[in-house]
């Protein structure tokens, strides 16, 4: 709760005042100085006292104005005679006054050295202040402003900050630069006030400005809005969004004072919450409220179905009718009023609903939709905290349509993130949106319900702002530092990675406690936090999480332990003086302690007096005063003294009570007794209390035989006495009271000479309990017997003490009884309990509230305790575990049983069937008095030892026995347990398994078949086998190592069947069986796809002439795999239009023939059984549209390769001939349309001629004929073949000899280039590799029948088989990426 105080720096000051006052306050100041310098030397008081002295002198006014005091006639005639006398004395007054001047200007003098003294220490305070690291912090904030067009508008804040911070403002985000508009803006910094002043405000200068204050420790940022309106009829209107419309008689003139305000609140999901302000308005007009205003988290509230507001001249209240974790915040109120505002803020907290499956999370908050669409949104929420449930593991988003209750939900798999995108909207219609959390427990409570959102193609909507993935680093050191005394001031580090953060969650735990509780139940955006709600004196430590959309960050490191008490201060002023008596030169005082100790005990107090007719105080005690009664010397009888108290705790020395009534010296000589004092109350509950007070310090002329009381309710003069008689004790039980009514109480004193005074009032008392008040318990101690009575306070300070009574007597050292404390508990410890020890037992803790207690221990209840107490103390022997077996290694059977607690002497014994067994041979018994575990071991476990079992245990005085029946089934299965322990040891003799046969899975996804073996040498052989054939590893088994594996790569369907390892060598055998069928390959497939998923590349878009083929790069794929692909959030399955397949390699599907029908996300999903890995890829916009071209390209250029022009065969690569033979070069062709062939000699065309033919018959078979051949006929001989899709090149070499030659060697051409293709290949591009490859494919355009080569070209000619390139009719990507 924080309520807005007006800085001592602000308040107008108070001129001085030329008097005899301002010369008493001068002495008075240097009175003070001396008893500075005197109360320094008390061991109670410390250096710290002095500094709060200087500050407390700072901050006094500059006179002090007496009381106004009333006498009666007698003190008045008294008075009168006084004041003759001082009259007839004329000139000692002159020669007083002149005294007096001369000690005025000597007054001033030390005044102005104080003055400097004071100066020195504060700037030495400052300094200290200064050295002590602190980020920003604004003790001031900014305010918003409405103002009329045409005038200037002022906003000032201070901030403060170690180093100095350096301020920033800010209009709308964008910084102010006073150059921009000269004489517009004018920035001011003095003695830290920073101000921004805005001369002739235009419409224009309507928005939000921030002061942003940075040093090196941090970044504090304050915020208002400046609202500039335009007069009604002189042009265009500015809307205010904070102040309704001004009227001719305007709420903002009234006179508010706010009353009773609301305070920090806690409230629960579902449940309904009103925060009520009560005020004080002058003029109280009826049609004319205040202007009230609400805000929560600094965000203007206006009125609607979750929060209803109204105002009038008695309040102001804000209903929340139907709380969510939305509305946890700081709310404030502000009411405008005729010198500015009043504000008032307080904290509310919501706390998470119960949830409707135990171990649920809490739901999510804050729920809203951007980037709006005409077909989808996307969602966007807050986590919730998890303090004890268990991890979130996705969330669910649902929707409905404007008007309907019909939820339906968007998402068939939880998402992970604090985003969604919900597709399926109808264009034009309005949606809500909710969400729910989901852990292994459950599902949470859903959210509230997001603003309505109207699916459109809006130009411009709002976007989520933050692309960086991952959740954030852990905040920081996180401090804890004492507030108030329910309340803690946290304060952290940020991350050093935020990464778009929402928000922060607190976790607190008491100390000594493993449990964890949320203190905030919203992400809270700053990096302090005050954490209300906390138990007085206990201690708390405290961590922080970050969270963004991705969840929460790990957990920082906790916080010191810390102690709920309130701030360290000097404690307030004393109270209540009263006389106790007087013997004409001496009084006994007595006070009341101050309502606020400074958060410390008050271990002192110092008194002043005066005669009432001057102004200079006197100190009366030179040490320090520990009690609150004390008797004054030195008084002159017949003078009116007056006094003022002080009180001093460890903060220093406090401010001082106001001057006590005058109190005239006069020795009392009545009969009856003086007044009771110190009226206190104990156990305040709701209908009852105790009230105490001690006896009167003037007894009069007889003993005290007892006491009136008299009560009244507050602010009322009617007292009722409650006793009919004196009562003799000085404690009295109230009851019958008005719970929530309030009292006040007076004790009048009776002796044998009739009633005395009555004392001062007490307090005015509540008569309510404490909250959480808990009462004494009486009980027995499990362990020792003991007998006592505790009290478990509800709260309790750092300086707090149990002080325990009997019949409200302080028990203090006494042998029958021993006090102990622990924590927030107090034990009274009875040590011998009898009958003297019956009574009512109360008691009382300091420096708290009241909290305290009493219990009536009769005779009835104490016996009771007594009984339970000797059984405690003659116990049997507390067994944890009875008597039970266990095998051991070898067979051995061992039978134990484990005490609580053994001494060490400690005996016992075993029966076995009514026989008593010792240790002998074969059999071993022992026990250990540490953990308290007696032992047998039967070393041979046969059929002979069926039977029952039984320990008997005898140590000091307590005694037990524990049996265990073996026989039957029980016995059977503890003999079958035995022979195969027994048979496992012979077994470990030779080599042996020492891990049996087990898979794991390897990074790059080959199953390793492994095992661990024993007791091996060089000679041991180890083979593998499946299905009784042996296999043969690659690497042989090494079994000196210990282990052995067979890799199994490419794993699949066909690798299911028994695999065997036979490990053996001279001195036995051993073999292990490894069955992959059913669940184990399962696993295995799984422990596969877990590799496979987390390798999983991005989706890449691969066009085919077939369609658009989309892959997905990962270690190894199987089919056998669980693998889903999607579309649009719809399950794909295998078809003609979409074919799924896949390599060892990768997972593709392939969209056949493509139309608009398949644009959108596709998705592929591998699941591993307990994650599922996803990765997408968006085949809209663009992208589709590259795609789809790209495909049309491929399919035409596989058209143009299959029908080009081509040499289906008949031709050889070399031809040797004898001259004068005929040679006949034949080949069928092939190409659709018909292509064209041409032949070439030496790559010169061959034209038909009676020495050389060409043909071409039937559009398929082409020959070159040549008629006796002659040497001139050798060379290089090819054939071009081609159509308008492309065509072929071949060559064959052609060699004649002569008759009698030797035959030549074969020679094939060298390849060259067509010269029928004048275009060459371009370079690869430089571009970055895109999503998908286009191939070259062959050119559209006429190609030239015969082309015509050069013939010296040193180009070389294409090799057979080689098609003729073409250049590519578009830019040329480049090829696809490779996998990852």
């Amino acid at each position: 709760m924080a309520s807005k105080v007006t800085p001592w720096y602000k308040k107008k000051s108070v001129s001085q005042v030329k008097s005899d006052y301002a010369y008493q306050h001068t002495q008075s100041v240097r009175t003070r100085q001396q008893t500075a310098v005197r109360k320094s030397s008390s061991t109670s008081v410390s250096q710290v006292k002095v500094k709060a002295q200087a500050t407390q002198a700072m901050a006094e006014l500059s006179y002090t104005i007496p009381v106004f005091r009333q006498r009666t006639a007698e003190e008045g005639t008294e008075e009168y005679q006084r004041v003759s006398t001082n009259v007839e004395k004329g000139l000692t007054v002159i020669q007083e006054e002149l005294h007096r001047m001369r000690m005025v200007t000597k007054a001033r003098v030390d005044s102005l050295a104080v003055q400097r003294e004071v100066n020195e220490m504060m700037y030495r305070r400052k300094d200290s202040l200064e050295e002590i690291p602190r980020m920003p912090d604004f003790l001031v904030a900014l305010r918003p402003h409405t103002v009329w067009e045409k005038t200037p508008v002022q906003l000032f804040c201070t901030v403060e900050g170690t180093p100095r911070p350096i301020v920033k403002w800010y209009k709308g985000g964008v910084p102010v630069d006073p150059l921009s508009a000269p004489g517009k803006y004018r920035i001011e910094n003095k003695y830290g006030v920073h101000g921004l002043i805005i001369s002739r405000c235009a419409v224009s200068d309507t928005a939000e400005y921030s002061a942003v204050a940075i040093n090196p420790h941090g970044t504090a940022t304050s915020k208002a809005t400046v609202t500039v309106k335009r007069p009604a009829g002189s042009g265009e209107l500015c809307l205010l969004g904070l102040v309704p419309r001004l009227t001719e008689i305007h709420a903002s003139k009234l006179e508010v004072s706010l009353l009773d305000r609301f305070s920090v609140s806690f409230g629960v999901e579902g449940g309904s919450i009103g925060l009520v302000c009560t005020m004080v308005v002058v003029p109280d007009l009826p049609n004319l409220p205040p202007l009230a205003q609400w805000y929560r988290d600094d965000k203007l509230l206006t009125p609607s179905n979750l929060a209803a507001m109204s105002v009038s001249g008695g309040g102001a209240r804000l209903t929340l009718p139907h709380l969510a974790k939305d509305d946890e915040g700081l709310y404030t109120l502000r009411i405008f009023t005729k010198d500015g505002t009043a504000e008032h803020s307080a904290y509310l907290f919501v706390s998470d609903a119960a949830p409707s499956v135990a171990g649920a999370p809490g739901a999510p908050m804050s729920v809203k939709a951007y980037d709006v669409n005409a077909d989808y949104v996307l969602v966007s929420w807050k986590p919730p905290n998890t303090v004890n449930e268990a991890a979130i593991t996705g969330y669910f988003v649902d929707r409905c349509e404007a008007g309907s209750d019909t939820w339906v939900q968007c998402n068939d798999a939880p998402v992970k993130v604090c985003k969604y995108p919900a597709h399926g909207l109808k264009e034009g219609r309005s949606y809500h949106f909710r969400v729910r959390a989901v852990n292994k427990a459950g599902v949470s409570r859903a959210s509230r319900k997001s603003d309505k959102v109207t699916a459109l193609d809006a130009a411009e909507s709002e976007r989520l702002q933050g692309t960086e993935e991952g959740v954030p680093s852990a905040p920081g050191q996180v401090v804890a530092t004492r507030n108030t005394k329910s309340s803690v001031f946290v304060q952290w580090q940020p991350p050093k990675t935020l990464k778009n953060l929402v928000g922060y969650y607190i976790d607190g735990r008491v100390v000594g406690t493993k449990d964890w509780f949320p203190c905030n139940h919203k992400p809270f955006k700053h990096s302090r936090f005050v954490v209300h709600g906390l138990i007085p004196g206990e201690s708390y430590t405290f961590r922080v999480q970050a969270a963004n959309v991705f969840g929460l960050s790990e957990e920082s490191q906790e916080s010191s332990p810390i102690a709920v008490e309130p701030a360290l201060a000097t404690p307030g002023a004393p109270f209540g003086i009263a006389m106790l008596s007087c013997d004409g030169c001496s009084m006994t005082l007595a006070w009341r302690r101050p309502k606020h100790c400074g958060g410390s005990k008050v271990n002192a107090y110092y008194i002043d007096k005066r005669n009432a007719d001057t102004l200079t105080w006197q100190e009366v005690n030179l040490s320090a005063i520990t009690e609150r009664i004390y008797t004054v010397d030195n008084l002159t009888e017949g003078i009116f003294y007056e006094f003022k108290i002080q009180a001093a705790n460890m903060a220093g020395v406090g401010v001082p009570s106001a001057p006590s009534a005058p109190i005239k010296c006069e020795a009392w000589t009545m009969e009856e007794p003086g007044p009771a004092y110190d009226l206190s109350f104990s156990e305040v509950r709701g209908q009852s209390l105790v009230l105490l007070w001690k006896a009167p310090v003037y007894t009069g002329a007889a003993a005290v035989s007892g006491y009136l009381v008299d009560m009244a309710k507050k602010d009322s003069s009617e007292f009722v006495t409650l006793t009919q008689e004196a009562v003799s004790q000085r404690y009295l039980k109230v009851t019958s009271l008005e719970e929530g009514e309030t009292y006040v109480f007076r004790v009048r004193s009776v002796n044998a000479k009739g009633v005395g005074k009555p004392s001062r009032l007490s307090e005015p008392v509540c008569a309510k309990a404490l909250p959480g008040t808990q009462e004494i318990v009486a009980g027995v101690d499990e362990v020792t017997g003991d007998v006592f009575l505790s009290l478990e306070a509800c709260e309790i300070s750092q300086m707090s003490k149990f002080v325990w009574s009997k019949n409200y007597k302080a028990i203090g050292d006494c042998p029958r009884v021993a006090a102990t404390a622990k924590g927030r508990t107090s034990r009274l410890t009875f040590t011998n309990p009898d009958k003297d020890d019956l009574g009512k037992y109360s008691v009382a803790v300091t420096d708290t509230d009241g909290v305290s207690a009493s219990h009536t221990l009769t005779e009835d209840a104490l016996n009771t305790m007594l009984e339970l107490s000797y059984a405690i103390r003659h116990p049997v022997v507390p067994l944890k575990h009875g008597l039970n077996y266990e095998i051991l290694e070898k067979g051995h059977v061992r039978f134990w049983v484990q005490a609580v607690k053994l001494s060490p002497s400690v005996s016992y014994r075993f029966i076995v069937n009514d026989k008593e067994v010792k240790t002998g041979e074969g059999i071993k018994i022992s026990h250990d008095v540490a953990s308290g575990v007696i032992q047998m071991t039967v070393d041979l476990f046969t059929r002979a030892n069926e039977g029952t079992y039984t320990v008997q245990i005898h140590d000091g005085k307590a005694k037990t026995q524990s049996s265990l029946v073996l026989v039957g089934d029980a016995f059977k299965v503890a003999l079958k347990e035995a022979d195969f322990q027994r048979k496992e040891h012979i077994r470990k003799q030779g080599p042996h398994f020492s891990e049996y046969l087990y898979f794991t899975v390897t990074e790059d996804c080959t199953v390793m078949l492994a095992c661990k073996v024993a007791n091996v040498k060089k000679d041991t052989s180890f083979h593998w086998f499946k299905e009784d054939d042996e296999i043969v590893p690659e690497t042989p088994p090494n079994v000196v190592s210990g282990a052995c594996a067979l890799p199994i790569h490419l794993f699949s369907r066909k690798d299911q069947g028994v695999f065997k390892a036979v490990l053996s060598d001279d001195r036995g055998k051993d073999t292990s069986l490894f069955d992959i069928s059913g669940k184990v390959f399962d696993d295995i497939i799984n422990a596969l796809a877990h590799n496979a998923g987390a390798s999983a590349s991005e989706l890449v878009l691969q066009c085919t002439p077939e369609g658009i083929r989309l892959q997905c790069y990962m270690n190894y794929y199987t089919e056998e795999m669980q693998t889903v692909w999607k579309h649009k959030e719809s399950k794909i399955a295998s078809s003609e239009k979409m074919r799924i397949g896949g390599t060892a390699e990768m997972a593709w599907m392939q969209i056949c023939d493509p139309s608009d029908k398949e644009k959108g996300s596709y998705s592929i999903e591998v699941s591993d059984g307990v994650q599922t890995h996803t990765r997408t890829f968006d085949l809209s916009g663009q992208a589709y549209t590259d795609a789809y071209e790209e495909y049309l390209r491929l399919k035409a250029a596989a058209f143009a390769e299959k029908n080009r022009g081509r040499v289906l065969g008949g031709l050889a690569d070399v031809v040797t001939i004898m001259e004068d033979k005929s040679l006949s070069l034949t080949c069928t062709v092939w190409g659709q349309p018909t292509p064209e062939v041409s032949w070439f000699k030496n790559e010169q065309e061959v034209a038909s001629n009676e020495h050389t033919r060409v043909t071409f018959e039937g559009g398929k078979f082409s020959s070159l004929l040549i008629n006796k051949v002659t040497p001139d006929d050798s060379g290089k001989y090819s054939i071009n073949v081609r159509n308008k899709y492309g065509g072929e090149f071949v060559e064959i070499t052609v060699s004649v000899y002569r008759l009698g030659e030797k035959l030549p060697e074969p020679k094939l051409g060298q390849p060259k280039a067509a010269a029928a293709t004048p275009a060459t290949t371009p370079a690869p591009p430089k571009t970055p590799t895109p999503a998908f490859t286009k191939t070259p494919t062959p050119a559209t355009t006429p190609v030239p029948k015969s082309p015509t080569p050069t013939p010296k070209s040193t180009t070389p000619t294409p090799s057979r088989g080689v098609k003729s390139p073409t250049p590519p009719s578009r830019f040329m990507k480049s090829p696809t990426p490779p996998r990852k």
